[in-house]
């Protein structure tokens, strides 16, 4: 996990009122206040193109089965699982958002805690 993630100020806020409305875990919720409490904030033309944001595909690695999987982030309202869209407020976007390449999280996934690394990310506008 990087020591600070990266996040626009846009999404910062979004999980901050994810936050306020309860609507995670408490394990979820210790760990984004942790990160948030550091995170570095920037404007969406300053986002490093390694770092995991809304409109976003990743590929990333469960390191305990080496099983590959991708993922495509959108905004909430946009979200439909069955098309291979997720939103960003998903317990995958959440683990990884303003995460970068190469970065393993340990996170806890409603199936149990899994440690996964971000293997890519490709930004869409």
């Amino acid at each position: 996990m990087s020591e600070n993630i990266v996040l626009t100020t846009g999404i910062y806020d979004l999980i901050k009122d994810h936050l306020r409305r309860k609507r995670t875990t408490i394990q979820e919720e210790q760990l984004l206040l942790d990160q948030l409490k550091s995170a570095k904030q920037v404007l969406r033309k300053d986002l490093p193109n390694d770092v995991v944001t809304v409109n976003c595909e990743i590929k990333i690695k469960n390191t305990a089965t080496n099983e590959e999987e991708k993922y495509l982030f959108v905004q909430t309202s946009r979200e439909k699982i069955k098309n291979g869209k997720y939103s960003i407020l998903s317990p995958i976007g959440l683990a990884t958002v303003g995460n970068k390449v190469g970065d393993i999280i340990q996170w806890p996934f409603e199936d149990g805690e899994k440690q996964i690394e971000i293997l890519g990310v490709e930004h869409y506008n």
